[in-house]
């Protein structure tokens, strides 16, 4: 989670929320991501489907057998889909979200019985400081001032 939240911190460097994820496969980092929807102008530059695909990449297939990853927020139901697809086996967060979080807030997307894959979930890993880094970011954001 260390990894996931130094990516979350170049999220909020970059003037975008700060949200990072990275993804492990047997025992070895094979990609990281952060949130670069606003910089990118692209919506689904969600953390997670940047390590998703950047992971592809390394491993040259679409599905991420076997693969954990660990995200500072709970995924949206984009990114729970996209994990779905990807075949990954467990997802790691520090924080819900209630507003739209798609894995136990608002919908249980990684668990749900009636799809093919299902993924096993744990939250609350690196939680304190996932929070704090989001309260700060939306406070400085309210405040009018840069994101320190």
């Amino acid at each position: 989670m260390g990894i996931a939240l130094e990516e979350a911190r170049l999220a909020r460097d970059a003037d975008e929320v700060p949200v990072g994820a990275v993804i492990v496969l047997e025992g070895r980092v094979i990609a990281r991501g952060h949130n670069q929807t606003r910089g990118g102008m692209d919506p689904t530059a969600h953390a997670e489907m940047v390590a998703i695909a950047a992971a592809a990449r390394t491993v040259q297939a679409n599905r991420l057998v076997g693969a954990t990853v660990y995200t500072t927020v709970e995924p949206c139901f984009m990114c729970a889909g996209a994990l779905l697809h990807a075949r990954v086996s467990r997802v790691v967060w520090g924080v819900r979200d209630p507003k739209f979080g798609g894995c136990a807030s608002l919908g249980n997307v990684l668990s749900d019985p009636r799809l093919n894959h299902r993924a096993s979930i744990t939250e609350g890993v690196g939680a304190d400081e996932a929070r704090a880094l989001l309260q700060s970011f939306f406070r400085e954001k309210r405040a009018g001032k840069p994101a320190d």
